[in-house]
């Protein structure tokens, strides 16, 4: 009778502690709204994101890829035009259906590897702070591992070793793209562990994968989202990158990055602005955007730096 008893007066506390995190939850997405409302510079670059991902989401569905690919010998490099708003390539390709398709093909495999790193990150950094001692040891010293490697040469050398697909090129990248959001959530989950709310949990004996992704999971999830803005942004750079230096999209697949490539050539680089030029725009436009997005973010989660 008297267990009976301790368990229904056990159970409204529970209630009102999940009550509480719900709340809390609620409030922290309601402040980076609000955060962003203020920032009309932030908010004006997402509309712009999400007109972008809209626009070359969209489009290419009504796209036949194989047609605007081909080789027109009769349309090569021509300046922009009615028939052709952007002009044409050493190929005869139509620059802005190649803009499009390109942009489409960087955008899927970025935020693809923004979120594979990102879930996996999360996930190593909340088993390393929370069990502490022996196993974060360990899992940091692997962290310190992916550091020390020279990242760039050795996805460059897997790329040209691993016949391109697009999996695998998702895959290579995000192999060394998460430690960055993995040493964040883990120091983070360090404070909160050590938080009443955890302490409570602990002492009515919950199970420690429901502690982990049902109460400290929620509290930090404003910081998870800030900072996969952020690495989306980065994603982006090494993806133009890799593509611009010929290690990324194969030539027969558009990317912003291979478009780019055409610049190496002082002649279309002083002539035929209209070839690469867009391609630059676009990225600068899009790493500016999600930028800016996310430093407001950031800032929402700082009381400090609000600017309300």
């Amino acid at each position: 009778m008297q267990s009976t008893l301790s368990k229904k007066a056990v159970n409204p506390a529970k209630k009102e502690s999940k009550k509480g995190e719900a709340a809390q939850s609620v409030s922290a997405f309601s402040i980076l709204g609000r955060e962003l409302m203020r920032d009309k510079m932030a908010l004006v670059s997402l509309i712009i994101l999400v007109g972008i991902t809209l626009t070359v989401t969209i489009i290419p569905l009504f796209i036949n890829e194989e047609y605007l690919m081909r080789v027109d010998l009769f349309n090569l490099n021509q300046a922009p035009s009615a028939a052709h708003w952007l002009g044409t390539n050493h190929s005869g390709q139509d620059v802005l259906g190649v803009l499009i398709v390109g942009a489409r093909n960087s955008l899927t495999l970025t935020i693809l590897v923004t979120i594979l790193t990102g879930a996996f990150g999360v996930l190593f950094g909340l088993v390393s702070g929370y069990f502490g001692e022996h196993v974060d040891n360990v899992m940091m010293r692997i962290v310190d591992f992916f550091n020390i490697l020279p990242t760039l040469v050795i996805v460059i050398v897997f790329v040209v070793i691993v016949d391109f697909s697009f999996l695998n090129m998702m895959f290579i990248l995000s192999v060394f793209a998460w430690t960055g959001i993995a040493r964040l959530i883990r120091s983070r989950t360090l404070a909160e562990k050590e938080l009443e709310y955890v302490q409570a949990s602990k002492t009515l004996g919950t199970p420690s994968l429901k502690i982990m992704f049902r109460e400290v999971f929620p509290n930090i999830l404003p910081l998870v989202i800030v900072q996969m803005t952020l690495s989306l942004s980065s994603n982006v750079g090494l993806e133009t990158g890799l593509s611009f230096l010929g290690f990324g999209f194969p030539l027969e697949t558009p990317s912003l990055g291979s478009m780019l490539r055409a610049a190496t050539n002082p002649t279309v680089m002083q002539n035929r602005w209209w070839v690469w030029l867009p391609a630059l725009a676009l990225i600068f436009v899009l790493m500016l955007s999600i930028n800016n997005v996310g430093q407001c973010l950031k800032r929402a989660t700082d009381s400090r730096q609000r600017r309300g």
